[in-house]
């Protein structure tokens, strides 16, 4: 799970584009073995939170290749800039990891 936080005047814009996401975007993230990707927005804090279960043996490996696609690089060069990182992310973190306290199927 992760967070971020999204510049209030890109919000529209943010949801447009998710809303129609790209057919091979969502591809490529099933072809790297993540399932049940999820995206929410709370406001009035604008905060975005990223839900997924990755189903794979290699999550780095799959994420090298996710993020070295040009496809996905050229959706991110459109979302990222919407995005603010939150002060608190560790270095080198776009979107914050948050720590699981409770899970329950």
């Amino acid at each position: 799970m992760r967070c971020a936080s999204i510049k209030p005047e890109r919000i529209a814009e943010y949801k447009r584009l998710h809303g129609a996401a790209w057919p091979e975007i969502l591809a490529r993230i099933s072809e790297y073995n993540i399932r049940n990707c999820t995206i929410f927005l709370r406001m009035p804090e604008n905060l975005l939170f990223g839900y997924w279960k990755y189903h794979g043996e290699d999550f780095s490996g799959d994420s090298a290749r996710m993020a070295a696609d040009p496809r996905t690089r050229a959706s991110w060069a459109l979302a990222d800039p919407m995005q603010v990182p939150l002060v608190s992310r560790a270095e080198g973190e776009h979107w914050s990891t948050m720590e699981e306290v409770l899970h329950h199927d």
